[in-house]
């Protein structure tokens, strides 16, 4: 799920991000253990999976008059957040164009099998945020204030035990407490154009699917292709960068997105890109010293309600839909994952250890949201598929191609109508370049060593809505070849074995 104040954005785990950075190093390191061995190891939390006919929901800033009239437990399972309107505060800064949010997320997760060891893990995250309308605050119309914190504790399985490309969790992170996003946007011409400037995070926005936000592993929100492949991770959760975005609705159902941001967070060389660099653990540093990633995507909807309320005189007649095609493109240089500077295999033995420094990265990528059945237009039950593939040159990037796609089901039995079930997988092709360098490795150290391939993982998960606030998700996930099939660092002769993983996460809305 991806970490958002709206919405249920992730990446891939950093520490098993910055594990990717030493693993051409350590990679020849395995393999002479090898010899000596032979001589003697994935926009708020948590939401309800939001299908492309949902339209955007306002909480109310009031419990109602039940917690009113019956004090703080009153009404506690309806409301719209545990502390309902805070003794009349919550009304009061809305009135003045205000609203403060406070969520908790917290997982356990284990893996009973596979890995490089066996075990669980609890990892949490608050966020907490402050929007300003400005009209309502003080007459500018149009106009929206926002600033957001992360507090990040407990710690990664996925770094710990797993060693997957493709994090077991989204909000899994670097333990630090951070700014996130701080950003003013600014909308023109009743709201058929905006742009938004300051720090954001990409993930928020950009490579979207709506029922993808059901599930919890990392690669469902921002995309394992850019989460390995870029400095940091790029500018996604738990990191935001300085940029500027522009949105249009040129016409009903299309809508332009595109935007330029700093490229690299933390501003390390590649080999050094942990989140809590420098002053970068703070989230204040502001790096505008390194390249530019720009980003684009078009949007297209189809079948889709209107806005306020569905159209009793002309409904829609077909299921609704959403397709996205984008791009991005960042100038920086990126280390080939094959070659020296002098164009040497990195596993030669004279090789200089320093790779070849290919100038820009780019990928491309298309998303499908498509609802497939419903008995009715407002009905509860429905069935909607989903399904994301990003693209990039094999040179310079680790992950080449990635698809993650899936099948939800909303109210998935009688009475629950903001239940979700959810079944997906994701997929991150190992590129050539990097296949090639394990060929050399084996060929250069005259032993047996193995050729990483792709990462394959299964979800099965089910969001329960015990309230408004409080959310409830069992989840199990399974990981065929972790990293692609890469050697245990504790067992150098055999590679990281499949790994089922069992998890809780809760969601709670204050």
């Amino acid at each position: 799920m991806r970490p958002s104040i709206e919405r249920g954005g992730r990446k891939a785990a950093p520490t098993s991000t910055a594990s990717r950075r030493q693993y051409r190093r350590s990679i020849v390191v395995l393999a002479a253990g090898t010899c000596l061995a032979g001589s003697l190891p994935e926009s708020a939390i948590a939401q309800p999976a939001a299908p492309p006919d949902a339209p955007a929901q306002q909480q109310s800033p009031t419990p109602g008059p039940t917690s009113e009239n019956q004090g703080f437990m009153g009404g506690l399972m309806e409301r719209d957040n545990l502390l309902g309107d805070m003794g009349g505060l919550r009304p009061f800064l809305a009135e003045h164009g205000v609203s403060l949010g406070l969520q908790e997320t917290s997982e356990v997760f284990g893996n009973a099998t596979g890995g490089v060891n066996q075990g669980v893990a609890y990892d949490g995250l608050t966020l907490m945020s402050l929007g300003v309308d400005t009209e309502k605050a003080f007459g500018w119309k149009g106009g929206t204030f926002n600033v957001s914190a992360l507090q990040i504790h407990g710690r990664s399985l996925t770094a710990d035990n797993l060693l997957t490309l493709q994090a077991a969790s989204g909000i899994e992170a670097t333990r630090s407490t951070r700014l996130w996003e701080l950003w003013y946007q600014q909308a023109f011409s009743d709201g058929r154009f905006d742009v938004k400037i300051g720090q954001q995070s990409v993930d928020q926005e950009f490579t979207l699917s709506s029922y993808s936000s059901l599930f919890i592993n990392a690669a469902m929100g921002w995309s394992v292709l850019p989460a390995v492949n870029l400095y940091a991770g790029g500018p996604a959760y738990p990191l935001a960068s300085l940029g500027v975005r522009f949105r249009a609705r040129p016409m009903e159902g299309l809508t332009i997105l595109a935007g330029v941001f700093n490229d690299n967070p933390p501003g390390g060389p590649f080999d050094d890109d942990s989140q809590v660099r420098g002053a970068a653990q703070s989230g204040t540093k502001f790096n505008m010293r390194t390249g530019a990633l720009f980003i684009a995507e078009v949007q297209y909807a189809i079948n889709q309600p209107v806005e306020g309320g569905t159209d009793k005189a002309n409904p829609p007649t077909g299921l609704p839909g959403t397709y996205k095609l984008g791009a991005w493109f960042d100038t920086a240089s990126f280390p080939d994952q094959r070659f020296d500077a002098d164009h040497v295999s990195l596993a030669d033995p004279l090789s200089s250890g320093d790779p070849l420094m290919r100038r820009n990265n780019y990928a491309i990528y298309g998303v499908v949201d498509q609802t497939v059945w419903r008995p009715s237009a407002d009905s509860p039950p429905s069935v909607g598929v989903f399904a994301r593939m990003m693209g990039a040159p094999g040179d310079r990037n680790l992950v080449d191609f990635a698809v993650n796609a899936g099948i939800v089901l909303k109210a998935p039995l009688p009475g629950r109508d903001n239940d979700s079930f959810g079944v997906g997988f994701g997929i991150a092709n190992i590129s050539g370049n990097a296949r090639r360098f394990d060929k050399d490795t084996a060929f250069q150290t005259g032993v047996p060593f193995p050729e990483r391939g792709a990462e394959t993982f299964i979800e099965v998960t089910y969001q329960y809505q015990a309230a408004p606030w409080l959310t409830l998700q069992p989840d199990f996930q399974y990981f065929f070849t972790p990293a692609g099939g890469i050697p245990n660092p504790n067992e150098p002769t055999r590679r990281v074995s499949n790994e089922a993983v069992f998890g809780l996460r809760t969601n709670i809305v204050f």
